[in-house]
């Protein structure tokens, strides 16, 4: 019997919004201030699953330059109705103190590989906007109300209004058809319609540990909608045992071979319940009780590792490459740039062919232009490798490898040049906005030669090492093991919501824009089955 291995979007990919299209299935995730924005992974079976696109591939339709950090991008809605594919998302401006600033709109496209047109604004009313068709051809959106008046529920309940295709905005009124339950902090709506009766799906209980997923219905879409006997459906919540935490914000889909899934986030804790590899995306199959209510197979309502695939012929698509050589003219799919889209100004693969040219621009502190290209990690155990050419003239020009969390959160294998050492290698670590340099002195390097840089992570352990291009089996350690927890969305003062991303950048802070040229980037896992270790794994790793 086939299985779905949980998760199924390993890494930062929460708020997953499904969607099938005939045979073909789509899951659409939030970006936050990464670009390009949206996510949209693809499956024929449920089981395998490839990154096919983005949705906002440019500034017009994001403009996340000066945006806070877990800002921008918030849950997508991914839907589809007569030919055209409806993608409704948050851009968030603001989200400390009483005040949100979240700004919705959406785009459209008559393929899921896009032109996606230039974005409607909609409303800021709150997050977490969907778009539901009616059978009637009507189209309504719901999303969470945002009240920050002293005294009120700041999560108020879930809003509705009419959108019209034809003027291009919501019409008509608005009204508050849910408030949600004990659990509070009601938010992530969606709208399903079955047997006569209206379905509103919600994330309740905060998007931390006591996350869950809530079903209420009605006979009108306006409600009042009665809220499912056993609620929630799907929590992890007191379940400390569980491998998959945080489970909730939900999307269901009926498959062409009629069973139905649910996707929801999740994340899978380290030490201490940090989980470093931010909200992931897994999937539990699900069944209607004869009066009309979701379960989940297996009894309960707490997610499995493991679930049974729907009756369809596996479909495997080509594994990824671990290598890139910066061979193609635009960056490969995983690849990823922080708030801005790419740009002549400050990077470059056709410059010189087989070389990732980057052109320094701000700090890692920045919130607007940084010369910064990074991949999520998706494996607790992972190594990456690059090959740096980078010449620096002073210390305010500065390249190297970076494993980043935010602006507030990182640590930097970074080559610069010091007055009196001339080019040299230090490990820079900030947490929580605090700057260090690991090394008590800096380490200096050749001129004029390639330098290899290598980071191997162990769960919540990072080694650096360093050589030069025809020393190949000569790494040299540098430094102790450093303990990376504080790159996690529990670490920190405030709630944060993305996760570990392993990158190239480059900065100058003189403005001259010192570039550097990366040959190749490796990025290898190890562990397949790593989905099995929960919390309390005692599977032990040591560095070479």
């Amino acid at each position: 019997m086939k299985k779905i291995t949980n998760p199924i979007l390993r890494g930062f990919n929460p708020d997953p919004s499904f969607l099938r299209v005939e045979d073909d299935y789509y899951i659409a995730t939030s970006t936050f201030e990464w670009f390009p924005g949206v996510q949209i992974h693809h499956s024929k079976d449920l089981v395998n699953w490839r990154l096919l696109t983005h949705a906002l591939t440019r500034k017009s339709q994001v403009n996340m330059e000066g945006n806070i950090n877990s800002g921008g991008v918030w849950a997508p809605c991914l839907t589809y109705s007569e030919g055209t594919f409806y993608l409704i998302y948050t851009d968030v401006k603001s989200r400390k103190g009483a005040y949100k600033d979240t700004h919705n709109y959406l785009v459209t496209a008559q393929d899921i590989m896009g032109p996606w047109s230039e974005p409607i604004y909609l409303n800021s009313s709150g997050f977490d906007p969907s778009l539901f068709h009616d059978d009637d051809g009507k189209k309504w959106l719901v999303n969470m109300l945002w009240d920050g008046r002293k005294g009120k529920n700041s999560f108020a309940g879930i809003v509705i209004q009419e959108y019209s295709i034809e003027e291009k905005k919501l019409i008509g009124p608005v009204k508050n058809i849910f408030k949600g339950t004990d659990l509070k902090l009601t938010e992530g709506p969606h709208l399903y319609k079955r047997n006569g009766y209206y379905y509103l799906m919600t994330a309740e209980g905060g998007t931390e540990y006591k996350h869950a997923v809530i079903m209420a219905r009605s006979k009108s879409l306006f409600g009042p909608f009665e809220v499912d006997p056993i609620n929630p459906i799907l929590t992890s919540a007191n379940h400390p045992e569980l491998a998959l935490q945080k489970a909730g914000h939900g999307s269901l889909v009926q498959t062409h071979t009629d069973e139905w899934y649910l996707a929801h986030l999740c994340g899978r804790p380290l030490k201490d319940n940090y989980c470093n590899l931010g909200r992931e995306t897994a999937i539990q199959r699900c069944y209607w009780t004869e009066d009309g209510w979701l379960r989940i197979f297996g009894g309960g309502n707490t997610p499995s590792l493991h679930v049974e695939a729907p009756k369809i012929d596996p479909h495997p698509f080509d594994p990824i490459l671990i290598k890139d050589d910066f061979q193609s003219d635009s960056l490969q799919l995983d690849w990823s740039t922080l708030r801005i889209p790419t740009d002549p100004s400050w990077i470059s693969l056709t410059e010189r062919k087989g070389f990732l040219r980057l052109k320094g621009m701000e700090s890692l502190s920045s919130t607007h232009k940084q010369s910064l290209v990074a991949r999520r990690q998706q494996s607790f155990n992972c190594e990456v490798e690059t090959a740096i050419e980078f010449n620096p003239e002073n210390f305010q020009q500065m390249a190297g490898l970076v494993v980043y969390y935010d602006t507030n959160d990182y640590v930097y294998l970074r080559i610069s040049n010091d007055e009196e050492l001339g080019k040299c290698l230090n490990i820079i670590q900030t947490k929580n906005g605090q700057y260090d340099e690991l090394l008590e002195k800096d380490i200096p390097l050749q001129e004029g030669k390639t330098c290899k840089l290598k980071a191997v992570i162990e769960r919540e352990n990072l080694q650096f090492y360093y050589t030069y291009s025809q020393n190949d089996d000569k790494w040299n350690k540098i430094g102790s093991v450093i303990d990376i927890c504080h790159l996690s969305d529990e670490y920190g003062d405030y709630i944060r919501f993305t996760g570990t991303f392993i990158g190239l950048c480059v900065q100058d802070l003189s403005g001259s824009k010192k570039q550097a040229d990366f040959e190749y980037f490796i990025y290898k896992e190890f562990l397949e089955e790593e989905s099995e270790i929960g919390t309390n794994s005692d599977q032990v790793f040591r560095f070479s």
